[in-house]
Formats: C-alpha cells, structure tokens, sequence
C-alpha cells in the first residue's frame, strides 16, 4: 500500500485503496507522505483516528525514522478542528461586560472558561474535560464562522482559529476530519477564490482516510438548510451586540421582533410530519403562503436596511447584514428553485412531532442544522423546523471543485468495494479516473471468526420477527456468556428488543441514549460479559480488543430507509436514468455498512468471535449473494449447535 501511495503522489494520480482491519494503512500512507517532502491534508472521519494520527502514528514514525530529536519536532504537523471547537475571545470579552447568563450552572461554566481561557495556547474546548458536551453556553462562546469580522475583529492577532490557520500554513502534513474539509471547500467555492476564505491551506495531495463516509458529509456541504433556529441565532447574535454597543434603538427593536415574529409564523405554516420528509408541494404551499413567505422576506430585508442605516458601525454590524442576505437567498433557493439535482425536504427536531433515530438513511444534516443541533434550541423547548436543500448526485460536483483540482487524492477505508471492485463508490463520487487496489487484512477470518444466520426466523420485515429475533438474541448471548454489541438498524427495533431482555439476561445491559457513547464504551470495557444495545454510531469507529467483545449481533440488513427523502431522490433518479438503484446504490450501500458493522469484532491477531446476521434474506434473496461475498471469509454456519461447539473450543 506505501508503495502504491508513493507512486500516485509521485505520478499526480488518484488512487483508491480497501485495506482491511489491521493492515496498518495509516502507517502505509504516512511513510510516503513524509518521504514525499509535499504539504499534504489527511482528512478522516473520525475524531478518535484524528487523535490517533496526531499523538501516536506520527511520532512513532519520525522516532523510526529520524531517532530522538535534539530539541523539538523534526516533523511540522498541524491537527485542525471545526470552528465551533474553538473559543472566540471576542465573545467572551463582550460577555464579560455584559453577561446574559441564565442559571447558576451557566454562571460557573462562564467561570471555569473565563480562568482557562488564560493559559490556554489553543483555545480548544477539548481541554475542558469537565465542560458538559451538551453546554448551551459554548453555542454563545464558539467561532463559528456566522459571527467572524475576521481581520477587522479587535483580538485577530490573538484569535485561536487565526492561529490554527498559521499552523496549518508553517505545517507538512495537515489532519483534519471530513467535516472541516468539505466545510472548507464549501466556503471557498463560495467566496469565489478570495484570498482571506477557508482556513486550510493549498496542499499537493489529499488523504481521505475512513473515505466510505465522503458522499453523505459532501452532500451536506453543497446542500442548503434554513431553519426557525438559524433565524433565530441571527435575531439574538443583533440583539446581544446592539444592546453591547448601546444601539438599540425602537426601530430596530421593532425590526427583530417581526423578523421572530414573521419566522415563526412560516415555519409553523410548513407541512407537518415527524423526521425527515420530502417537500414535494413547495409549489402549492407558496401559493397558498405566499403572503407569509414574502413578509419573512420583507421582515429580513427590514433588518438588514435598519442596520445598514447605522452612523459609525461596529464591524460586526456589516456580518449580520451579510448574514440576513445570504438567509433570503438561501430561503428563495430553498422554496423556489427547481434544479433537478436537489431533493427538497423538510426536517423536525425537538418538541412534539420530532423522534430519533431513522435507521440507516445514509443522507445529510445541513451544514446549518448541524449547528442547530446545539443544545440551545431545544433549551428552548420549541421545535426546530428545517428546509433542506441537497444534491442528489455529489459526483459531478465533486469532480468538477476537488478531483478536477487536486494533483493526487488517495481514497482509502477498510470498506470501500463491493463484490471485490469499485464500481460503486467510483460513481458516487463522481472519480473516473483512479487506480485501484484491494488489499486484504492478514487477520485468519476463518478460523477466529463464525458467522451465524438462522434460517428458521422469520422475514425481517415482518410483525412476527422482533419477538422470536429477541428469543434467538437470548440464546446466543448465553453461550457467549453476554460479551456482545448487540446493534440494530432502528431506535424502535433497538427498544423493543432490550425491553424484552430486560429481567431476562443475567449479563450486565447498556444501551445506547442512556449515557454518553465514550461513557458506554469505557463501561462495556471495565463491566465483565456486559451487553451493549446500540444504532448506527457504533456500526463504525468503535475499536474493543480482547475478549470483552466475542459477539456481534446485527438485526437485519442496513439497507437505507426508502422513504428517506434523500434516498428515495436518489433511487427515483438512477431507475428514471435506465439504471437499477436497488443494484446500483442501496443493496452498495448496505453491503458497506454491514461490513463496518461487522468490522467492530475482529480488531487483532488474538481476537475471536461469533458474528450473527438474524435476517436470512442474505441466504434466501439473490442480492445475498453480493453480501456474502463481499464480506471476508469467515467460516459459516445455519446451526446453533456450530455455534456453541465454537464457544465450547473457545473455553
């Protein structure tokens, strides 16, 4: 794999690379990078392979290759986060003046923040261990983009992201995560090449590790969303510095009460679902609130006139006029536009009618909504209504701003063919021309994993399924003696099945919502032949070595959910271009997403395991086919007397 990567990087070719679990890939892409003397960005999908770059791969191989330092690193190395993990001193500073704090528990997190943020040498909020995940005051402190003057802010040279950005400038290799790449791409394509946009700088390659994830966080970036919250987080960022700068005069305070006024009275207007849903009558709707939908515009354009209207502005000011633009511009594309590469939909969170948890849907969150996401507003205890707007097809967009642009790109993942080649994930992301390479991990499948399928259950689909799956669930985890993820393609499945076993398993049972997924990690380690019931977070990314973890239970097929908007947009767009979306995207996309899910067993030369698919359509329909040999090749079985001869052997 180092050799093939040093060739693409050498040669400026694409590359796409699946090296199974435990091959090293990392350390197959760093060597050439680091040989290769070129500024290079890795972007990966997950924090934990960020962290394991930064602090463990890296400076195991520049001690390898370059011995001890005599003083300090001989590598120049740049780790690089999200905006929204970094503190903004302006906001802090503003706050201090004037707080706005609501309750005690605000008050001391404003107190420990205030005393770190002076010893702190990067702002990250990462060193607050005991800062809760869910503060609703970092959402006031963060530098996000939305509220940047950039240069003309008053603590520019002091700022944290001003200082990551020069980092990542002096620095050879760059680790970022694929949010805060696409994220970055997004603002530079729109900012149309201006010097100052996007943080990351020009690289000659790029290194998408974990690079299965890259079409659903793509879409998310080229997408829109406009929202109730976003409205409102414009509203209260004016209000807050108006008040600061004592310049809230009765007009303007008239302007931001009917632009909250006229935002909640259209989002209230829009239909009425739970989730996800497409938006199909946009048409109708406007014809029927049009007057509705012109008086939000009116109410923006208000603000925006009102503040412009302002003698000597704070920099700021000129922000929130850019901000309330680029809202009517997104709302008019959102509602009016008809390009036929967006599926429009609508999504509900918080309050009544929003429910978590749609199973595998394998589409996006706005790049707004991901900010919405923020604890405040639900704090708010109103339900936050998003229209979004994304691409159904990411490949052309991709090869025309990155594969088009970038000298090398190497793609690589653990799960990235299907049926041994990559026909799928090439045309997903749009890049035709790519050399290709399946390397397989040197783990003895075989002989340390069996691989389980009932054939006497009932179809997955149907009402008798959850109540005899739960019964089989019983048995195999009293051979196993517990030890086990136990993971479902639902929330309501993954319920229904652990109220079941509640009072039944002698075994120690967490579950998924109950605690926060690095608390519930560090349980099932520490708690003997415990249980862990659990969604699609801990399908991938989830690494439990030893005997702690011998089983994995996966309920049904992760095929997406076809009713999710963007799915189904996508389906309906590859059948109406002659093309067959149940063989071309949805049986691909579930076959990858079966194999990181069954990829959380075997993560060493010493681990052994049962793994346990309960749904035999894999046997009985001809798609099973593509399943089972796109998996790796571990020993079979339909009989649970295989089963506990396996575990019998074990002990």
């Amino acid at each position: 794999m180092a050799l093939a990567v040093e060739q693409a990087l050498e040669e400026k070719r694409h590359l796409i690379v699946e090296a199974g679990t435990g091959t090293g890939k990392t350390l197959a892409y760093l060597l050439p990078v680091i040989r290769s003397g070129k500024r290079v960005i890795i972007s990966t999908g997950t924090k934990n392979l960020q962290e394991q770059l930064f602090y463990k791969d890296i400076p195991f191989l520049e001690q390898a290759l370059f011995g001890e330092p005599a003083s300090g690193s001989r590598l120049s190395v740049c780790y690089m986060k999200g905006r929204n993990n970094y503190l903004c001193r302006k906001k802090l500073y503003d706050l201090t003046n004037q707080p706005v704090l609501s309750g005690l528990q605000e008050i001391e997190q404003y107190r420990a923040i205030a005393a770190w943020e002076k010893t702190t040498a990067t702002g990250d909020r990462a060193e607050l261990a005991e800062l809760p995940e869910a503060s609703a005051l970092w959402h006031k402190l963060d530098a996000r983009s939305e509220a940047c003057t950039g240069q003309k802010c008053s603590e520019w040279e002091r700022c944290f992201v001003t200082e990551m950005r020069r980092c990542g400038m002096e620095s050879d290799i760059i680790i970022v995560n694929h949010h805060l790449f696409f994220a970055d791409l997004a603002i530079k394509l729109q900012a149309d090449g201006a010097p100052d946009a996007g943080i990351l700088p020009e690289a000659a390659a790029v290194i998408f590790d974990e690079a299965h994830e890259l079409e659903d966080v793509a879409g998310n970036y080229f997408g829109i969303s406009v929202s109730n919250l976003r409205v409102e987080d414009l509203a209260r960022d004016v209000e807050a510095s108006l008040q600061h700068n004592r310049m809230l005069s009765a007009s303007l305070s008239g302007a931001l009460g009917s632009l909250r006024e006229r935002s909640q009275f259209f989002f209230s207007l829009l239909p009425p679902g739970e989730g996800r849903f497409a938006f199909e009558t946009r048409r109708e709707f406007l014809e029927e609130n049009g007057d509705e939908f012109l008086a939000l515009n009116q109410a923006l354009t208000r603000l925006g006139g009102e503040l412009e209207g302002l003698p000597q502005k704070p920099e700021e000011i000129f922000n929130f006029v850019r901000r309330a633009e680029e809202l009517q511009v997104q709302l008019a594309f959102a509602m009016e536009s008809d390009d036929r590469n967006t599926v429009f939909w609508i999504e509900r969170r918080g309050g009544r009618g929003a429910r978590e948890g749609h199973g595998f849907s394998r589409a996006e969150k706005g790049p707004v909504g991901k900010r919405a996401s923020a604890p405040e507003g639900n704090a708010r205890g109103r339900q936050n209504v998003f229209l979004q707007a994304t691409p159904i097809d990411v490949g052309p967009i991709l090869r025309e701003t990155l594969w088009s642009k970038l000298e090398c790109a190497v793609l690589t993942s653990a799960t990235l063919a299907v049926g041994g080649g990559f026909d799928y994930i090439r045309q997903r992301l749009g890049l035709a021309h790519a050399r290709e390479s399946v390397l397989p991990s040197h783990f003895d499948y075989e002989n340390q994993a069996l691989f389980y399928v009932p054939p006497d259950l009932p179809d997955a689909r149907t009402p008798q399924f959850t109540a005899l799956a739960a019964e089989r669930i019983r048995k195999l985890l009293e051979i196993t003696r517990g030890r086990a993820f136990v993971l479902f393609t639902s929330y309501a499945q993954m319920n229904d099945v652990y109220q079941r076993l509640l009072g039944e398993l002698e075994f120690p049972m967490l579950r998924q919502g109950d605690a926060p997924k690095s608390a519930l990690l560090e349980e099932f380690r520490l708690t003997p032949n415990s249980v862990l019931f659990a969604t699609s977070s801990f399908w991938q990314g989830v690494d439990v070595q030893g005997e702690q973890l011998s089983c994995v239970i996966i309920d049904r097929l992760p095929f997406a959910v076809p009713s999710d908007p963007v799915v189904a947009a996508r389906v309906k767009a590859i059948d109406a271009d002659g093309g067959n979306a149940f063989f071309q995207y949805q049986v691909p996309a579930a076959v990858i997403t079966l194999k990181q899910g069954f990829g959380r067993l075997i993560r060493s030369l010493h681990d052994r395991g049962l793994l346990v698919l309960l749904d035999n359509r894999i046997l009985k329909k001809q798609y099973g086919r593509v399943f089972i040999e796109s998996l790796p090749n571990y020993k079979k079985t339909t009989e649970m007397r295989v089963v506990e001869d396996f575990f019998t052997i074990q002990s």
